[in-house]
């Protein structure tokens, strides 16, 4: 369907990537993986069309529909919910236009016979064929199911989208590519702005709706539930895999340990050559042989191994400093804001050494409620903290905090204490800081960096209560894997705020999900409540169709 021939992308005296080749075909599912900086956003906008290579070509069939959502939008106002997202249909409102000039053409032409006149009917034929294949009848219906699927209310619909964060405009942005029905779909980080329903309901419609899709994601839950092929981008090229996301992983181990024999024996060869010509390279009988050799060690193409992976780095949290035995105790809590309430009458007791995750919808309190915790907003209720609670604390806009003036080392560096300050370029370096990158100035980092660095930053505070509000979303799965483990590894108490369930899967103990302006506490792990979830609606739905 779409052909990819010979790419090369170069900028600034670097190659991105080099001589790329590949086939996107239909009811393909490709997860596009590789390390940030790796230039898979670039590769998707390549596709997209939004931008030219350097070299090669991508051919794509003229009939073929792409669909493209960037990780940042620029969207415009001046429209309701329901009336932007229903533009995905415009482009019918067009086809239905023109089909109308082309039948009048052909009521008023007389040249039965000609060929001119035969192509306009095959041509109006298909157009018709294409336009009355989609369901028009339940436009509208369609634009509600998608609507409320990616977590809209009905109340939103009519609702300005200048009312709306960039975080629910870029699922508007979403809906209208679903709802185009596209014959490639391509994603850039599609799930950072979806909470957990959000999620799963986009899954569902993408193995049961959707054509080809190639997704950019650091939500491995999502990726191996969607994808059946795994593209890797890595040093200026691509490995292509049949597999997904996790099979892939263990064929890149092989691949990397075969990669790693193969450069041993080439390195041992070439040294070995390299004492012949020494050897010999002044003796008359072996002269052929020694000028055979330099030319053979000239043409080499020498054996590369692939980057090696530095997640297997283990951070640890200093030791915590001893808290009481219920750091969070909440009785009777409730928040409003004006008349919109959010929760109400939520009691529940945290333990010392718990670690919890607040789940749900979003806009259903997770963060106002982690924020009274905080002693940030006033509530209903009261909210205690126990003996010697010392918290550290991850916002969402925890990013924006960090000193613009400092580089990246004098920002860990002014932290960093004990036997952790020798080892603060390996820290670095795990987070994807080593070398000139760690003299960067904060203010000209990129938002995911800035995540980065920040929760580094976290990892280094002694603190007996960590909060973490959504602290995922801008990092790849190299460095969730590493924050995660040093979760695990943490001896004090956690709140975490996510919507990645492999994130919370075997870190979070006890789940507490908000919705409908309740905070239930479920004794159990997030694919368990998961289930639960799942349980609960199937006997909605037998209740509301008796």
């Amino acid at each position: 369907m779409i052909s990819v021939d010979g790419l090369a992308v170069e900028f600034g005296g670097t190659t991105l990537f080099k001589d790329i080749s590949f086939q996107i075909n239909e009811k393909d599912r490709i997860a596009l993986m590789g390390k940030n900086g790796a230039g898979k956003s670039t590769m998707l906008k390549i596709l997209a069309g939004v931008r030219q290579p350097t070299r090669g070509q991508v051919q794509i069939p003229k009939d073929c529909v792409v669909a493209y959502l960037p990780q940042h939008l620029m969207t415009e106002d001046g429209r309701t919910v329901f009336e932007e997202t229903a533009q995905a249909f415009a482009h019918l409102k067009e086809i239905e236009k023109e089909i109308e000039q082309m039948n009048t053409e052909l009521s008023t032409r007389t040249d039965y016979e000609s060929e001119d006149y035969m192509q306009l009917i095959e041509k109006v034929s298909a157009l018709s064929e294409k336009f009355y294949a989609i369901d028009m009848t339940h436009f509208e219906e369609n634009v509600e199911k998608t609507l409320l699927g990616l977590g809209f209310e009905r109340s939103d619909f009519n609702r300005p989208t200048s009312e709306f964060s960039g975080g629910w405009r870029m699922r508007i942005e979403l809906a209208k590519l679903l709802l185009k029905d596209p014959d490639v779909l391509l994603l850039d980080e599609p799930t950072n702005h979806l909470d957990i329903d959000s999620i799963q309901w986009l899954e569902d419609f993408i193995r049961q709706s959707a054509k080809a899709v190639v997704v950019i994601s650091h939500d491995r839950k999502f990726v191996d539930t969607i994808t059946t092929r795994t593209i890797e981008v890595t040093m200026g090229r691509i490995y292509d895999y049949k597999a997904t996301y996790s099979q892939y992983l263990e064929l890149r181990k092989e691949r990397r340990e075969q990669q790693q024999k193969q450069y041993e024996e080439q390195q041992k060869m070439i040294q070995e050559t390299k004492e012949f010509i020494e050897r010999f390279k002044g003796t008359y009988a072996k002269t052929l042989q020694v000028k055979s050799r330099v030319k053979m060690l000239e043409k080499l193409e020498l054996v590369e191994v692939d980057e090696e992976d530095t997640s297997r780095l283990r951070l640890k949290f200093p030791p915590s400093p001893r808290s009481g035995n219920y750091p969070v105790i909440a009785d009777g809590v409730g928040k409003a804001f004006g008349e919109k309430t959010i929760f109400r009458n939520a009691s529940f007791t945290i333990k010392r050494g718990e670690k919890v995750a607040f789940v749900g919808r979003n806009g259903e309190g997770k963060s106002t409620m982690v924020k009274c915790i905080m002693d940030q907003l006033e509530h209903d209720g009261t909210l205690t903290l126990g003996h010697n609670v010392q918290i550290g604390y991850f916002a969402q806009n925890q990013a924006s905090l960090l000193d613009d003036n400092l580089t990246v080392f004098q920002t860990i560096d002014d932290i960093a204490k004990g036997d952790v300050r020798l080892k603060i370029r390996d820290l670095l370096g795990a987070f994807m800081f080593g070398g000139e990158e760690s003299t960067k100035k904060v203010k000209v980092l990129s938002g995911g960096e800035r995540t980065r660095l920040a929760i580094l930053k976290l990892l280094l505070e002694p603190v007996n209560l960590l909060i973490l509000d959504e602290p995922t979303n801008h990092l790849d799965i190299k460095t969730k894997d590493i924050l995660k483990q040093a979760l695990v590894d943490f001896d004090g108490t956690l709140i975490v705020v996510s919507h990645d369930r492999d994130f919370l899967d075997g870190l979070a103990g006890k789940v507490y999900e908000f919705g409908n302006q309740r905070v239930r506490e479920h004794l159990c792990g997030i694919y368990e409540f998961l289930e639960t979830k799942k349980m609960e609606s199937l006997l909605e739905l037998e209740r509301r169709n008796p």
